[in-house]
């Protein structure tokens, strides 16, 4: 019988019944009704089931049951994720480091930290990651607000090192990423959020030499402006991901200097490998900046613009053009209050780009539209028809519309014949109405539907899904006229929440 200890729950020994069912097939072990015990078990079925508990606490728990669990977990236990319960934080961090001497992934968290929670990680914390994992290769420090530059050079001896990310490390400075970029040559993932002390770029001109960097985030990190990014020069060559987010709160108005400009313009900048781009709250100037990205992408498959002022349609037809492998687009598009007033509305993204998308990227699966929240919609949004072109000549499976005053019910009829269509989101889509909504019952292939701030939907316009188990879920949000008793019965799994302070 199996030896319990340590009171093990019922999910873990749920497992070990599944994998004991597995065993008796494969390595016949209960022979002429012999106990089974875990010292009979092939080591390489125990790797196995320890490879499959991903959560932190069931891994514990396992390793708990046996000596044998225990003793192996040493050995196979790859990743750490620890924060406020580290106290003392250097000799507890001490412990785990000489517990688990094969750790390639680490995440030292500090979200919602307070004082009497105990003293955070500080460099000498970083000093016995260096000295105790020889292994690791992936390590994010989160809200760790003691670390300096000190600590990130004491990193440089982690020669394996390759993807180091930085989430809110306020006493981090350029100086700091700098040693980063120097000493750790494999370097491939650099992300940095939020980290409002990074001001010289001399890292992204080191590493754009070294051409190893493959995902590169910088989020709301203040100094640093859409300019810097010519200073990875040939590495664009080699970047597959690329998030770049200005703080909208706070933009660093960095002036575009002549030197600059040229570059963006002279230097032809490949990205072949690039497969996902991101960009929030940018400026996308004609002809400088990431504007001369844009329609070099050849392998893109994935894009999201948010609020980023000053694309033209020129840009997405050659975005469209150029990358035909694309699979996800996502466009929030400014309000006209956030544009340049300009008399002849160059800045206006139009059905043009919408065509160019359908006729160019036939690999096209998800689509999503939104406009600015305002008082007023967007006066540059997209018709109707150019919505309805782009579902119709690519396989969309997932259509999310958010303030899009122009999709109405005859966008819902429309939809029937998206034959597709497995997901739609409709956000603020204040057109719709009972009428349309019923329509969905006849899409051919919709299995979610999400509704969220919608005024014109009552229960009535859920009536035919009732009880037709035609959709796999249900979320409702905030929609003031659709009651809880009203979604009941009308898809498999149902979320419902409704908060009307949104409309006061």
């Amino acid at each position: 019988m199996w030896s319990e200890s340590h009171g093990e729950d019922f999910g873990i020994f749920r497992l070990f019944i599944q994998f004991l069912q597995f065993l008796l097939i494969d390595y016949c072990l209960v022979l002429q009704k012999r106990l089974v015990t875990m010292d009979a078990l092939p080591e390489v079925l125990i790797w196995e089931i320890l490879n499959r508990v991903k959560k932190t606490v069931d891994r514990n728990s396992l390793s708990l049951s046996c000596k044998r669990l225990h003793d192996l977990d040493k050995e196979n236990r790859q990743f750490l994720r620890v924060g406020c319960g580290l106290d003392p934080a250097d000799e507890a961090l001490t412990s785990l480091c000489l517990r688990f001497p094969n750790l390639s992934r680490i995440e030292i968290t500090y979200s919602g930290w307070m004082s009497k929670l105990g003293k955070q990680l500080d460099d000498h914390g970083l000093f016995i990651l260096s000295s105790h994992c020889p292994s690791l290769t992936d390590l994010t420090l989160s809200y760790c607000t003691f670390i300096t530059d000190v600590g990130l050079r004491h990193l440089t001896s982690c020669s394996n090192l390759s993807a180091l990310k930085l989430n809110f490390t306020p006493r981090i400075t350029g100086c700091g990423v700098f040693s980063i970029a120097v000493g750790c040559k494999n370097l491939t993932v650099l992300h940095l959020i939020r980290c409002l002390n990074v001001s010289s770029v001399e890292w992204l001109e080191y590493l754009g030499k070294l051409e190893t960097l493959e995902d590169l985030s910088i989020r709301n990190c203040r100094a640093i402006g859409e300019g810097d990014l010519i200073k990875l020069g040939h590495s664009w060559r080699k970047l597959k991901r690329l998030q770049f987010e200005v703080d909208a709160n706070y933009r660093y108005m960095k002036v575009y200097d002549r030197l600059a400009v040229d570059r963006w313009q002279k230097q032809w900048i490949p990205c072949d490998d690039m497969l996902e781009l991101s960009l929030v709250n940018c400026i996308i100037s004609p002809g400088k900046g990431l504007a001369c990205v844009l329609g070099k992408c050849k392998n893109l498959q994935k894009v999201h613009l948010d609020m980023c002022v000053g694309v033209r349609d020129c840009d997405i037809i050659s975005l469209a053009r150029e990358s035909h492998n694309l699979r996800s687009i996502s466009l929030r598009v400014p309000s006209d209050f956030s544009l340049p007033l300009l008399a002849n509305n160059t800045l206006r993204l139009t059905d043009e780009s919408l065509k160019a998308l359908a006729e160019n990227c036939s690999h096209l699966e998800s689509v999503r539209i939104s406009f600015a929240d305002g008082e007023f919609p967007s006066l540059s949004s997209f018709s109707l028809n150019g919505i309805l072109v782009l579902v119709h000549m690519c396989p969309v499976r997932e259509l999310a519309l958010d303030h899009v005053y122009s999709f109405n019910d005859m966008g819902l009829e429309a939809l029937c014949s998206a034959s597709y269509l497995e997901t739609l989101e409709l956000v603020r889509c204040q057109e719709i109405s009972d009428e349309g909504l019923q329509l969905v019952s006849q899409f051919p292939q919709l299995r979610y539907l999400r509704l969220s701030k919608c005024l014109g939907i009552t229960d009535d316009g859920l009536k035919p899904l009732v009880d037709a188990y035609k959709l796999e879920s249900l979320a409702v949000e905030d929609c003031p006229q659709i009651s809880e008793r009203g979604v009941h019965g009308a898809a498999r799994t149902i979320s419902f929440r409704q908060d009307l302070s949104w409309m006061y």
